[in-house]
């Protein structure tokens, strides 16, 4: 454990950006998740309207370091990839 002021600081720093990147990351996992069973079920409609909320989430949590921005992009990617294909066939 840490003893000295600063340390004890960046301690108590430490726990709280784990604490808020955990729940980013769990809001987008879910975002993620709500999306692939729209596309897996051929819900284009609702697959449409989640795709821009879950790329805004992706970008955020991007923009915040809570994952790393090429995963964001590749996120993107493949999702829009998959929207395009659903709603091509």
């Amino acid at each position: 454990m840490a003893n000295h002021k600063s340390a004890l600081k960046q301690h108590r720093q430490s726990l709280l950006r784990r604490e808020q990147n955990r729940y980013k990351r769990s809001r987008l996992r879910t975002a993620i998740r709500r999306f692939r069973t729209a596309v897996s079920s051929g819900d284009v409609e609702t697959a449409r309207a989640l795709l821009p909320e879950t790329i805004g989430l992706l970008d955020r949590t991007a923009k915040s370091r809570a994952i790393h921005p090429n995963a964001a992009s590749r996120h993107q990617s493949r999702m829009t990839r998959a929207l395009n294909q659903l709603s091509g066939s």
